[in-house]
């Protein structure tokens, strides 16, 4: 299921409840409760105008689409073949460096 901008808006107005109930009480995590709840809300609110605005584009102008999608797994295919072709001694983390 998609979220939705009325359940973000719905989740960070919870959040700020919640938040402002625990500054009343001094409940610290209440308020940390409610600070994450209000930031979910925002963060879902953010995400529904991303998906939105991605599928008006899309719509308007399917073949740029289509041609950045090919563009990223062009880079993302050169990518991988690079990493797979180097020697085990090269691709070793750097943690495992003395």
């Amino acid at each position: 299921m998609e979220p939705t901008k009325g359940e973000g808006t719905l989740r960070e107005v919870a959040g700020d409840v919640q938040q402002a109930a625990g500054d009343l009480l001094h409940d610290a995590s209440a308020q940390v409760s409610g600070t994450a709840k209000e930031l979910s809300g925002k963060a879902q609110q953010l995400y529904a105008d991303f998906a939105e605005v991605v599928r008006e584009s899309t719509v308007e102008r399917p073949f740029t689409a289509l041609a950045i999608a090919a563009g990223v797994g062009f880079v993302l295919g050169v990518l991988r073949t690079v990493i797979r072709s180097r020697p085990d001694n090269v691709r070793r983390d750097w943690r495992d460096r003395e």
